[in-house]
């Protein structure tokens, strides 16, 4: 006999759980994505406060992100090491924890002359904190999405779901951000951005991992058991090459983001609210990708869609050639109009493959490690952008750009487009026909 409390067909419970995941994750995702909020005041208070040059705040942009390397180990001890009992909301928790002190701590700090040293290290800190909160949020969206159930309802709705709640996020906190940088100080932005943290971190340990039924992983028996499956699903060819190509596709690229954020700020004297509306079209952009995607390529072949989100970044950077040369401005195109889409569409181009890649390792990723291998795919992103942006400090040092010249700068920005299109010549590591490959399997 049948429960009231079960809703006489069970459904009831399985939807609440449902929702319980959708909130845990959508909180989860909705921090990640306003992480912006706060970066954008770092950036500003370090080119005006501490007097870093473009080369500088480059490098302390892309070192920040070390902490993103270790993810794999992230996702091996999430996956083996169960505390009371669950392995995934804990992780969350600790994540979110690691951020608070960090951004709480910088605020205090930053009210008298800290060092870019001590920066450095609270910044360090705090992207530990989120690559630990991300490890676990997409290791549940991994298991989701290997159940049953997900692929034979529609397979990357919940990806889609959590891509578009980190865009809306993103909207948000770029959107607050450039309205904030110039009304108030740097660290009431950390301040606020830290309790933030605080109340993510009291959120989720209110949710106990066993309300959100998730799939049962047969591979709690240790770190070295972890560690091998892993290696194991390394091996595979169609996961290997994949990574290989996908972290490359980033890493050759000399990215010159600390240079154009000079170059808007410093020489065209662009305004930051200007800066703060092109990161929210970039990601109402992004946001719009995910339904896109989710309604209708889905069903694309990942080689092709991923190839052509690569040659439209290119595109993209030869039209910032044309930018900086001033071409557009000729044409009567305001640089502050500029600055607003195409700068804001090209900046999260970047991430548009992630999607579709993410469904792709998901599909292709075996029972027991998602989370050690989404891990390792999103560490070896990490690792290829930090790359890329000390390939575009070597870029910017080749061209002679500095922060009062930017004379080679378009010179600069046709090189990276240059590079972008590279990795096309061997696109042909990244699968095809993917559900046929796992149903051989």
């Amino acid at each position: 006999m049948v429960s009231a409390k079960d809703g006489g067909n069970g459904r009831r419970p399985k939807k609440g759980k449902a929702n319980r995941i959708r909130s845990i994750l959508g909180v989860g995702y909705w921090v990640q994505g306003f992480r912006c909020f706060p970066w954008m005041a770092v950036n500003f208070f370090l080119k005006d406060s501490v007097k870093v040059d473009p080369s500088t705040l480059q490098i302390l942009q892309n070192s920040a992100n070390l902490p993103m390397v270790g993810k794999p180990i992230y996702g091996i001890v999430s996956d083996a090491v169960y505390i009371s009992g669950q392995h995934r909301v804990p992780y969350i928790a600790i994540g979110a924890f690691l951020q608070a002190v960090s951004w709480l701590v910088i605020t205090i700090f930053s009210q008298s002359n800290i060092s870019i040293f001590t920066m450095s290290l609270y910044l360090l800190l705090s992207n530990l904190g989120a690559s630990i909160a991300e490890v676990a949020n997409d290791a549940i969206v991994a298991e989701m999405g290997k159940s049953k159930k997900s692929q034979s309802a529609s397979s990357g709705e919940l990806q889609s779901f959590v891509w578009m709640v980190s865009s809306v996020g993103g909207v948000l906190g770029n959107l607050l951000g450039g309205i904030a940088i110039d009304r108030f100080w740097p660290q009431s932005m950390f301040l606020f951005f830290g309790l933030l943290l605080v109340l993510q971190f009291l959120i989720t340990i209110s949710v106990p991992e066993r309300s959100l039924n998730l799939p049962k992983s047969p591979s709690n028996v240790g770190i070295r058991k972890q560690l091998s499956e892993l290696l194991a699903a390394l091996r595979k060819p169609e996961i290997a090459y994949s990574i290989t190509w996908f972290a490359t596709s980033y890493a050759i690229i000399p990215v010159l983001t600390g240079t154009m954020f000079f170059y808007q700020t410093q020489y065209l004297k662009i305004d930051a609210s200007v800066l703060g509306i092109s990161k929210v079209f970039g990601q109402a952009a992004m946001l719009l990708w995910g339904v896109i995607y989710n309604r209708s390529l889905k069903s694309v072949q990942p080689r092709k869609l991923i190839a052509a989100i690569q040659v439209t970044m290119a595109v993209f950077m030869i039209s910032d050639v044309l930018f900086a040369k001033g071409i557009y401005q000729h044409l009567g195109v305001p640089d502050s109009v500029y600055v607003v889409v195409f700068s804001g569409v090209l900046e999260v181009l970047f991430f548009f493959k992630i999607l579709p890649f993410s469904i792709l390792m998901a599909q292709l990723c075996p029972p027991g490690c998602e989370g050690s291998l989404m891990a390792f795919v999103m560490s070896a992103v990490a690792l290829a952008f930090i790359v890329s942006g000390y390939l575009g400090v070597a870029l910017a040092s080749y061209v002679g750009v500095t922060g009062n010249d930017f004379s080679g700068f378009p010179l600069g920005l046709l090189i990276q487009a240059v590079c972008t299109l590279l990795p096309l010549f061997w696109s042909s590591w990244i699968p095809n026909d993917v559900k046929s490959k796992t149903r051989t399997e």
